[in-house]
């Protein structure tokens, strides 16, 4: 499994069986990416990196289809802060 597959497992695992498609995906993964450099998690295997994926869904689910504002909002709302 290469690195870039390993750091998005989290946001992958739970979009398995997701009804979305490519597009919507691709958004979705670089807003988990962009919400992880931002906090500058490294471990992958960190319990916040489930939690990250999950909300930055959730917030999909609510109608936000923006990457940048996806991981905004997903920061803000899981009431973390940048290091």
């Amino acid at each position: 499994m290469g690195p870039e597959l390993k750091s998005k497992m989290a946001i992958y695992r739970l979009l398995q069986n997701s009804p979305l498609g490519p597009e919507e995906i691709a958004i979705l993964t670089d807003a988990y990416e962009r919400t992880l450099r931002a906090l500058c998690l490294v471990d992958r295997n960190d319990p916040i990196t489930d939690l990250i994926a999950k909300k930055i869904i959730e917030l999909e689910q609510r109608g936000v289809r923006e990457a940048k504002q996806l991981s905004a909002l997903a920061i803000k709302e899981l009431g973390v802060s940048p290091p």
